[in-house]
């Protein structure tokens, strides 16, 4: 039987004339027979076309034949996402047509069996354990790129719950199942369960780079939804914050928080600051890009209330390097838990965190009319999106501005003098 078709351009794939009723190649004639030595050198080149034999018994094993007489064999099949694929097997000569067979045969099994032939594999190298896994990240990927409090949070993943769940185990042998079962029984601490979700996906992208396993069980393990903190100082909450951090007898307490509120930055940028960041003539603070959490240098215009609190620690500073100099020569306050914990229970603040003090900060920037992309650059977000859980808030002065008319209108209506 013969099928003939129009001339289309060379690159275009083909489909098997038994697979498929469309077929898109520049052949003379496709025929049907059982592929042997004696039919493949008796058949007869097209003058100027290519002509194709597809085999009787073995789908997709066909050889073509071009104009010059050069005969080459191919396998054509349909790899599990349906995308047609058509393999080399060799020009006839070089391999004889019996070769040729043995190899589409295997070829098709495979394809049987669910595999994509095309697809090379890439070598594993050697065997692995979690164990080493963790080092590498740590050494070459962590230490490398992350910040100081990124690493120590990636270690305390790794020691506490990564390395007691699979330490033990081989790279490669680590499944889908056994992640995903792992995240489920993390549930109830459904926001630390979703960081270690993200680190184990990213020690598994580059177990592949380092071709230590094939693909990557972390990924497609859904992550819980996590529910974006809102909670912000109203202003009778700020008077009462206020009024303690103004009667703590500890002053370099105090001014921490008080430089947390009025700066909206994050705890570390601001235990971390040292004097060489502060402009104070020009009123800029200029954080360094390896101490941002974006690792980009950010220029940060501080108010006149902030910088009166610098001035004052200006006056009365040590030969510290930091602006919150600790107990331990040479390095920073590293924290303030517990006196944390007296401010804000003598403030009666529920539910308050010190992190939320960057939400009182921006919280109170939007209500106040300021637009979202200028508070998100005052917070050092380098994505919109992120600034977008205070959206709501813009609302507000919108909603006093209309209310301006709305009252100008119910008094016209009323028949008052405006």
């Amino acid at each position: 039987m013969f099928f003939y078709i129009k001339q289309v351009p060379d690159n275009l794939s083909f489909f098997n004339p038994r697979l498929s009723h469309r077929i898109r190649y520049n052949e003379k004639q496709i025929n049907r027979a059982k592929l042997t030595k004696r039919t493949v050198e008796s058949s007869v080149p097209g003058a100027t076309k290519r002509t194709l034999i597809w085999d009787t018994e073995i789908t997709g094993f066909c050889v073509r034949i071009y104009p010059t007489g050069r005969k080459t064999y191919f396998f054509q099949y349909r790899n599990p996402q349906r995308q047609t694929k058509f393999l080399k097997l060799g020009v006839h000569g070089n391999v004889t047509t019996e070769q040729a067979r043995e190899t589409a045969k295997q070829l098709a099994l495979k394809v049987s069996a669910g595999e994509d032939p095309s697809v090379k594999k890439v070598p594993v190298a050697g065997n692995h354990n979690m164990e080493e896994l963790a080092q590498k990240y740590l050494k070459l990927h962590a230490e490398k790129d992350k910040s100081p409090k990124s690493i120590k949070e990636d270690k305390a993943m790794l020691k506490n719950y990564v390395l007691k769940e699979f330490g033990t185990q081989q790279v490669a042998e680590v499944t889908f199942e056994s992640i995903q079962d792992f995240h489920v029984r993390l549930k109830k601490k459904s926001v630390y369960a979703n960081r270690i979700l993200s680190l184990l996906h990213k020690m598994f992208n580059l177990a592949i780079q380092w071709r230590w396993r094939k693909d990557n069980p972390a990924s497609n393990v859904k992550k819980y939804k996590e529910n974006k903190r809102t909670r912000w100082l109203q202003e009778e909450e700020l008077k009462r914050l206020i009024k303690v951090l103004d009667a703590y007898h500890n002053q370099t307490v105090s001014n921490i928080v008080h430089f947390l509120l009025l700066t909206g930055a994050r705890k570390h940028e601001v235990l971390e600051a040292t004097w060489d960041q502060f402009d104070l003539k020009k009123g800029i603070w200029t954080k360094l890009a390896h101490k941002t959490k974006q690792r980009e240098m950010a220029h940060t215009p501080l108010s006149p209330a902030a910088l009166e609190i610098l001035r004052a620690m200006h006056q009365t500073r040590t030969d510290s390097a930091y602006l919150f100099p600790g107990r331990v020569p040479g390095q920073p306050v590293k924290d303030f838990k517990k006196a944390w914990a007296t401010i804000r229970k003598q403030a009666d603040l529920k539910d308050f965190t010190v992190h939320d003090m960057r939400h009182t900060y921006a919280s109170h920037l939007v209500s106040s009319g300021l637009s979202l992309t200028i508070v998100g650059k005052l917070l050092g977000h380098t994505q919109a999106a992120t600034t977008q859980r205070y959206a709501h808030l813009a609302d507000e002065p919108l909603r006093e501005a209309t209310n301006l008319f709305a009252e100008k209108f119910q008094k016209l209506t009323e028949g008052e003098e405006i």
